[in-house]
């Protein structure tokens, strides 16, 4: 069982890069181990009145994956040392205004489904104009 949280600033200029950090947490040492070396750790949004929208994922080892559609602006990295994976999305629209979520499930990506097994309670970012 494992918990996730994301945090980052609610409000972010326009051009300007988001950056959101979800930090995991186990019951355990060994439980946070377990899951950051079998589960794949993903970035969702889901704008206002839309649907939900995968962004990329990473695996522990550093491999990346990411939506073709927001490769060009998205970056995804972790530290293990400190249970934390962030996201990065470049120049920025109010297009981009949407609650983000981080989330995770084993098996890497491409996925079908939002069948996801941890999720965090999400964040709301608005992008201004």
């Amino acid at each position: 069982q494992v918990q996730l949280q994301e945090s980052g600033p609610g409000l972010v200029n326009a051009s300007q890069t988001l950056s959101l950090t979800c930090t995991v947490s186990g019951d355990s040492t060994t439980t946070n181990y377990y899951y950051w070396t079998h589960y794949y750790w993903s970035w969702i949004r889901q704008p206002p009145g839309k649907g939900l929208e995968w962004m990329g994922a990473i695996y522990y080892t550093g491999s990346t994956y990411y939506n073709p559609s927001l490769k060009s602006r998205t970056s995804i990295s972790r530290d293990t040392s400190k249970n934390q994976f962030t996201l990065q999305l470049k120049s920025v629209t109010p297009e981009d205004t949407a609650v983000y979520y981080c989330a995770s499930r084993p098996g890497a990506p491409p996925y079908s489904d939002y069948e996801y097994v941890y999720w965090g309670q999400g964040t709301q970012v608005t992008v201004s104009s």
